[in-house]
């Protein structure tokens, strides 16, 4: 169940009420409580270690991420470098006396 400092405690589940007992969802968004079921047999708390799946969450990643940048920054380059051409050969030029 969720303690109130926000962990995971282990309780037995004749004791408390089913309601408020804590069902996992790898799907959350939220890690806290993958993350303190991870950490259940480090403070001694049950003697066997909870196995499974405790996050799975689809994400883009950073070289996705880098390489649609790149794209977005991309787009737009070819006018960028036509009109710097135009204005630097451009008929509208000072001459340095």
């Amino acid at each position: 169940m969720r303690s109130a400092s926000g962990g995971v405690e282990v309780v037995q589940a004749a004791d408390v009420d089913e309601s408020d007992l804590l069902v996992h969802d790898a799907h959350a968004d939220d890690p806290s409580t993958a993350f303190a079921l991870s950490r259940l047999t480090d403070a001694g708390v049950l003697h066997q270690a909870p196995i499974g799946i405790f996050r799975q969450v689809e994400r883009p990643t950073y070289d996705d991420q880098a390489r649609a940048q790149i794209a977005t920054a991309a787009q737009g380059q070819d006018d960028a470098t036509a009109a710097l051409g135009s204005l630097i050969s451009g008929s509208d030029t000072w001459t340095v006396v």
